[in-house]
């Protein structure tokens, strides 16, 4: 469980095709021990090898296919979030880090937009919470394709969305309650 709240910007020392991913992390790394949960772009993976000033974690096919996992490279810089620990604050939202697709930025930050297929749109609302790249970010303006966040300008500097570009794809994770209140319907 995760709050959307970046924690620290790594940058990727390597990425194998299988989804081995190589990170260099000097704030969040001194607490990781092997098995540990982290958020790398909102994907809650497993660090499998950990160091003072970084970790790898290995990404299964699944993933790989929902994410722009692929799309990282030696020198890709990545957002990273550490698990909520109980009695921390929730200053995001209830993020699991099982991301649901990708979406298209459109238009870069301050406004973000950006495009999503229809099955990740019918769960975004005007006011609602959405995570972008692991980011806990409020919705602002939806429309049939596409989407628009605030992004402020503390949110831009320390994290992937300020240096993120029309035509880069990006994780999305939509709000979980929303998600359960559909399945309860569905079952009247």
């Amino acid at each position: 469980m995760f709050t959307g709240i970046i924690e620290e910007l790594g940058r990727v020392r390597s990425a194998d095709p299988d989804g081995r991913l190589a990170i260099e992390a000097s704030v969040v790394s001194p607490t990781l021990r092997i098995g540990s949960s982290i958020a790398v772009n909102g994907c809650c993976l497993t660090a499998v090898e950990v160091g003072p000033d970084g970790f790898v974690v290995q990404a299964v096919a699944e993933t790989m296919s929902r994410s722009n996992l692929g799309d990282l490279h030696a020198g890709s810089e990545v957002n990273l979030e550490r698990p909520l620990a109980l009695g921390d604050r929730l200053d995001g939202h209830i993020v699991q880090g099982h991301v649901d697709g990708t979406g298209e930025v459109l238009a870069p930050a301050p406004d973000l937009r950006i495009a999503a297929p229809t099955e990740i749109l019918r769960y975004v609302v005007v006011k609602g919470s959405i995570t972008i790249d692991g980011i806990s970010l409020t919705v602002v303006s939806v429309d049939e394709d596409s989407f628009t966040v605030a992004v402020i300008p503390h949110t831009a500097e320390v994290t992937t969305l300020g240096h993120r570009t029309p035509g880069e794809r990006v994780n999305l994770e939509v709000d979980l309650i929303a998600k359960y209140v559909e399945r309860l319907l569905a079952k009247q």
